[in-house]
């Protein structure tokens, strides 16, 4: 293989997350916020003297299933992408803002259940109510500002994207649920 995508693969280890791999072709990885397992598809090498663990593209051998050789690459990549992110999960939290920007528009924490709901106000003629999941934590310090910390990166993002669908932005008047950073360009209306 050349080194350019060798180098692709290589996945360094922070000091505070443990490594462990099973015959099973379970890679399992322990870290300060928790233990998360992946099962593996390709081959792995691990370093321990080097804290790294270098991905292969050699198909893990199974019986029935026989990969082909264009696909190895491309499984390659995505157990590369997956092990980062669980190494991302397990050593720090996750975390994700949206701002509300409309005039009326607002969220609303509800806590006097035994689980959290998220209220939305967001110029329809009735409010949102979204179940907000146990392991997640959230928080709004304003009405126009929505927190959210977790250990689940996947998580996170499905349930930010679910608010943010009720209200995607608009383009003529910047009103919405946007993402922190996000911007959009305002487009001009018709001339009368």
């Amino acid at each position: 293989m050349p080194i350019k995508t060798l180098k692709k693969n290589i996945i360094k280890i922070p000091k505070n997350i443990s490594v462990y791999y099973c015959e099973n072709f379970i890679l399992t990885l322990v870290g300060p916020l928790g233990i998360k397992s992946i099962i593996l598809h390709t081959q792995i090498k691990l370093f321990s003297e080097k804290n790294y663990i270098l991905v292969t593209r050699l198909p893990i051998l199974v019986k029935k299933k026989k990969i082909k050789n264009p696909f190895l690459k491309i499984l390659a990549n995505t157990c590369v992408s997956v092990i980062k992110q669980i190494i991302q999960e397990v050593s720090k939290k996750v975390k994700q803002k949206l701002n509300i920007i409309g005039v009326g528009y607002r969220a609303i924490l509800l806590t006097n259940f035994s689980f959290k709901i998220l209220q939305l106000k967001l110029g329809y003629s009735h409010f949102i109510f979204i179940k907000i999941p146990k392991d997640l934590t959230i928080l709004s310090t304003k009405p126009t500002k929505v927190f959210f910390y977790g250990n689940s990166q996947q998580k996170i993002n499905k349930l930010v994207f679910l608010i943010k669908s009720y209200k995607m932005p608009e383009p003529y008047k910047g009103k919405g649920i946007f993402y922190f950073n996000e911007q959009i360009n305002l487009k001009k209306g018709k001339k009368v």
